[in-house]
């Protein structure tokens, strides 16, 4: 997956006096004006292609965890534990492989990996599974039952109007997903 449209400039600006690239990514210039005027401000358009790039991972993992679970008659909190770690897994994952391809080392990836992600999946990951746990029945519900996805994917969408404006100000202050932007 290409990082270059999820993320605002701001690991450039510092690099570079008076705020320029510096390194002829004149395609990253077109974000859609995702510099504000104070500082390292971002886009909501920005925030919005870095979370939906975060639930991406979160709901592939969360998703195969709730199903591995439930398929399994685990428990509603083993089944939680599996979604959870499973989402944080593909989460890190998807920004893991892209900074790798972009010639870094895995160890160094990693750790630009967890910059980047920790507080979005966790954002995510507390509102998502609080809805689920929250839904009369839903932890009950079996995979072919309505209420199974509904909540889940209800989870997905109140997660991602939640962890936008979380990104967004992470983003706008060089945080989070704009540790990425560098390696592209």
């Amino acid at each position: 997956m290409d990082h270059s449209t999820h993320h605002s400039g701001t690991a450039h600006d510092r690099a570079t006096p008076g705020g320029g690239h510096g390194h002829g990514h004149g395609a990253h210039e077109g974000h859609g004006g995702h510099r504000s005027g104070h500082g390292h401000g971002t886009t909501w358009a920005t925030a919005v292609k870095a979370t939906l790039h975060c639930l991406t991972g979160c709901a592939i993992g969360e998703i195969l965890g709730m199903v591995i679970g439930t398929a399994l008659m685990w428990g509603n909190v083993p089944t939680m534990a599996l979604a959870i770690t499973l989402a944080f897994a593909f989460g890190y994952s998807f920004t893991l492989f892209a900074v790798v391809r972009a010639g870094v080392s895995p160890k160094a990836a990693i750790k630009v990996a967890l910059a980047a992600d920790t507080v979005s999946i966790a954002v995510m990951e507390l509102v998502d599974n609080g809805i689920i746990a929250l839904t009369p029945g839903a932890m009950d519900a079996h995979l072919s039952d309505g209420l199974f996805w509904y909540a889940l994917l209800g989870g997905f969408a109140v997660a991602f109007v939640i962890t936008t404006p979380v990104n967004k100000w992470m983003i706008g202050r060089g945080k989070g997903h704009a540790v990425v932007h560098a390696f592209h």
